[in-house]
């Protein structure tokens, strides 16, 4: 008995949002509401089954915005510095859209009475189905542009569609542990629900008071403005890694200080800089961004600064952040010298030699591994008893008043979900052997890993909104399998990791439609909708930038560098074309990483312990799957946008809900996708203006032809070619030769 009331309290601990629930007026007794006061605060207990729901407004809207969304997100995957336009965005363009189109329509069938918070909901899921950038787009760009392939549209179309759909079948049995369930409240979605439901009653104002809508539409033309000074006329803004300027030609600092570097002290002024490869700093609960704050520290500015400085693994003849790939000597290392008919020559990589990567990019793989292993042992140690109660109750036992209300609506049949599964399945063995992807077997052990690790995942998300990746274990697994084939690789690792995702993202999806009284059957329809739209224009937007813009996805390219997809091609060459066993195997220097599996297994075990023996205390909040998984965007992403980041999470995730609580709920969402919104016009804007035409702002202090710190991103050792010799122009023949037993020391700058 003691032990399930300590875990109900440390479930309760995970949701921070206990400030918001406090200035929430909830009228209802609490045996009529969610047992959850977060979810009683903010979700409504009432319900109208008789409103209309897929209705032509529904239609119009729900594709034009999923076309419009799944383009603006494709588009700036590939830039040089990535941007996700979040579905807040849609839902708060897509209100005064609909009701004007109530207004204007002839009554009747086209328009069955005012615009209602139901139609809205299912626009806004299914946008948010074709928001994410379908992960398969990455496999047909390495293939043109570094791999020499291409096996045409349709193949392109298939993978894409099959990847994206297939774990929506396993969304049916999830639904019955991460949707009905009460304690499964997804935090991400109260955030989607408060935006609905005060869009939809009419807000007390006081006088002078700004209603919501009219606060986003001035943020977004005032970060709209302010964007084109850090994007295009002061670009030194976005990233200011002033401790490098003390002294430009110091190493040291430059490697501590620099933006390249581990960020101390750099200070960025641009949104698009600091959200690039995080989610919005406005609506992660502090809870979560304490442990990310302290992974980040831990790994990031204690592990690797130590593994440099120390020389592990010949740290110091690389930069120490990177995902480029070396040879022994520092230089870049030729994949396609290595290569033969796509797979490896073992002569030619014996002639080559081993391919070496950054010191923090084999840490980072390590900590995916102790991060995945965790989470096993974590939701065994707390959510055990849970999952075994749920089993028994699922069939019987109504949650709470939502799953209750829900029961007015016909249930979407299992036999829905499994004829998805099933045809996606038959269809992904198709496409893997006909277009020799990947061997059909694969294909099987790819869906079984994602099947295995979708409900431990799912209750991490549910609880926390961070969802832990299978990609290192997908990787690493067919790369012992199938060692030398990149191809092979990334299809296997796409197939089971984002399977796997997707069955998270249609799970979110259904509890938010749980909580807002959506019928399910339309909800199962709106989500393959915006999924197959979205893996259309995905790459067809892809296409389109592969074939129009010179040098994509490389060094040349100054707006389109494809930071995404350029680790997505490491990671190809690390598992596939070398594979892990010579990688990571017994003759490897990086095979102690393979020890943090057995690290990630047992660190939850001693917390789990302490935080029984010592209840009520910081230690209460210290999620180490979370914490583990801190820097799994590192890189591309990089430390001093982390610490941006976290400036941010404090200032309004902590400073402003405490203090001021009021505004942070009117206002912190909104702000954020008017931020985004900003953010994304000026880069659309931006690029057909300039970008396209090659007109650039001309050099000056504020947006210099030469880095200010010069050796910002540089390793210790140069490389014996000086290749990367940041103190001679490329046309200098006479760089010298670098001797790799010394230390690399500046020559004067000219």
């Amino acid at each position: 008995m003691a032990e399930h009331k300590q875990e109900h309290l440390a479930e309760k601990d995970f949701i921070d949002e206990k400030v918001d629930a406090e200035n929430i007026s909830v009228i209802l007794e609490e045996d009529e509401n969610s047992p959850i006061p977060e979810v009683a605060a903010i979700v409504s207990n009432k319900d109208e089954p008789n409103l209309p729901v897929m209705t032509f407004r529904f239609w119009v809207m729900a594709v034009m915005f999923s076309c419009i969304l799944s383009f603006f997100n494709q588009f700036f995957w590939f830039r040089t510095t990535p941007l996700t336009l979040s579905t807040l965005v849609i839902q708060l363009l897509s209100y005064p859209i609909g009701r004007f189109m109530a207004r204007v329509l002839p009554a009747g069938r086209l328009n069955p009475g005012p615009f209602n918070i139901k139609e809205h909901v299912l626009v806004a899921l299914t946008a948010n189905c074709a928001g994410g950038t379908a992960y398969a787009v990455d496999i047909t760009v390495i293939q043109k542009v570094w791999y020499n392939q291409d096996y045409g549209f349709l193949a392109n179309f298939l993978l894409i569609l099959t990847t994206q759909t297939l774990g929506y079948g396993m969304a049916g049995v999830l639904r019955r542990y991460l949707v009905y369930p009460a304690a499964m409240i997804w935090p991400n979605n109260l955030v989607q629900v408060a935006m609905f439901n005060t869009l939809h009653k009419d807000e007390d104002l006081q006088p002078g008071q700004w209603s919501r809508f009219k606060f986003f539409i001035v943020a977004t033309v005032c970060m709209f403005t302010y964007q084109w000074i850090p994007g295009f006329l002061f670009p030194v803004l976005s990233a200011i890694a002033w401790v490098c300027w003390i002294d430009p030609k110091n190493h040291v600092l430059a490697t501590i200080g620099g933006t390249k570097g581990l960020g101390v002290g750099a200070i960025s002024l641009d949104w698009n800089n600091i959200v690039s490869y995080l989610q919005s700093p406005l609506i992660v609960p502090w809870w979560a961004q304490v442990n990310i704050a302290l992974g980040f520290f831990l790994i990031a500015w204690v592990m690797v600064p130590i593994a440099y400085y120390t020389d592990l693994w010949d740290a110091q003849r690389f930069p120490i952040l990177t995902a480029d790939l070396f040879k022994t000597d520092g230089d870049e290392y030729p994949v396609l010298d290595v290569l033969k008919d796509n797979t490896l020559d073992r002569p030619g990589y014996e002639a080559i030699g081993p391919l070496r990567i950054s010191t923090f990019f084999a840490l980072t793989y390590g900590i995916g591994f102790a991060g995945l292993s965790s989470m096993i042992t974590h939701t065994w140690l707390y959510h055990r008893h849970k999952l075994v109660a749920q089993w028994k109750q699922s069939r019987t036992q109504s949650e709470d008043i939502h799953h209750k209300l829900m029961q007015a609506y016909p249930e979407v049949p299992d036999w829905w979900y499994a004829t998805l599964f099933l045809i996606m399945t038959a269809v992904s063995v198709f496409i893997c052997e006909y277009y020799h992807y990947m061997p059909w077997w694969a294909v099987f052990l790819a869906i079984l890993l994602a099947c295995v690790f979708a409900l431990p995942v799912g209750l991490i998300q549910a609880l926390t909104n961070q969802q832990p990746g299978l990609n290192i274990i997908t990787e690493y697994v067919i790369g012992y399998i199938l060692p030398g084939d990149p191809i092979a690789n990334v299809t296997f690792k796409t197939l089971g990791y984002i399977s796997m995702a997707q069955a998270m993202t249609f799970t979110s999806d259904l509890k938010l439609g749980h909580y807002m009284k959506v019928p399910p059957r339309a909800m199962f329809w709106a989500q393959l909708l915006g999924t197959v739209i979205a893996g259309l224009v995905n790459l067809l937007t892809a296409t389109w930038l592969l074939n129009s813009q010179k040098d994509v996805c490389t060094d040349e390219s100054v707006q389109f560098q494809c930071t995404y997809v350029r680790t997505f091609y490491s990671a190809s060459v690390i598992w596939g074309v070398i594979s892990p066993n010579l990688m990571f195997g017994p003759t490897s220097i990086y095979n102690a990483v393979n020890y943090f599996f057995i690290i990630g297994f047992f660190l939850p075990i001693p917390f789990y312990f302490l935080k029984k023996a010592f209840p009520n205390t910081f230690l209460d909040y210290v999620h180490i799957p979370v914490l583990l998984a801190a820097t799994g965007m590192m890189p591309p992403a990089k430390p001093f946008q982390y610490t941006n980041w976290l400036a941010l999470g404090f200032a309004f995730q902590f400073f402003a809900r405490r203090y001021r609580s009021e505004w942070h709920l009117r206002f912190t969402y909104v702000m954020s996708a008017a931020f985004d919104s900003g953010v994304a016009f000026f880069g659309l804007l931006s690029f057909f203006i300039f970008d396209i035409r090659d007109v650039g702002m001309p050099h000056w202090a504020g947006n210099p032809e030469l880095p200010y710190c010069k050796l910002d991103g540089y390793p210790l050792m140069q490389p014996r070619s000086g290749k990367r010799d940041p103190w001679f122009s490329p046309k200098d023949k006479t760089a010298p030769k670098y001797n790799f037993s010394k230390p690399f020391v500046a020559p004067p700058a000219h």
